[in-house]
């Protein structure tokens, strides 16, 4: 579907968009046998819903098919932002739409003077392609940030802007 023909547009969501609600609770489904319940830290809808977070949809063809948001809690100092929600569509894993939503988050925060966005993500095999994709766009290993804690099921990486 995604190829050199076509790639996803990358907006700001509609929060109230039928199709987001179901896409994060799929997010939220495949995330649940990768880590125990207090080691999980994806945000529902909710939780994106805070003031203090901004997020992104990718779509292809009119199909909702990425998802990333940027959140600056009040753990995190100034000029700190943490990425949350990435997800592709699993049929269009590897396909580019991770990179675009990245990109557009990365110049926002860039835009807004941040300086420097961490990130936790899962340490089973599961998420290896989430770090790969990190690496490549310049983050590197940290440890906890913000509220976090050490955690076996954690990998926390962080990028200077």
């Amino acid at each position: 579907m995604l190829g050199a023909m076509s790639y996803p547009m990358v907006t700001r969501a509609d929060l109230d968009g039928p199709a987001l609600a179901v896409f994060l609770q799929a997010h939220l489904d495949d995330l649940a046998p990768t880590a125990p319940t207090e080691s999980r830290h994806a945000l529902d809808l909710d939780a994106l819903r805070a003031p203090h977070v901004r997020l992104w949809t990718a779509h292809l063809d009119g199909a909702l098919v990425g998802t990333a948001a940027l959140a600056a809690p009040d753990v995190l100092p100034p000029c700190h932002e943490e990425l949350k929600s990435m997800r592709t569509e699993p049929a269009l894993r590897g396909r580019g739409v991770a990179t675009a939503l990245l990109g557009r988050a990365l110049a926002d925060a860039r835009a807004r003077g941040v300086e420097r966005i961490s990130l936790e993500t899962g340490a089973a095999a599961f998420f290896e392609p989430a770090r790969a994709l990190y690496r490549r766009h310049g983050f590197v290993p940290c440890g906890p940030f913000g509220a976090y804690v050490e955690d076996p099921h954690s990998v926390f990486l962080t990028l200077a802007l």
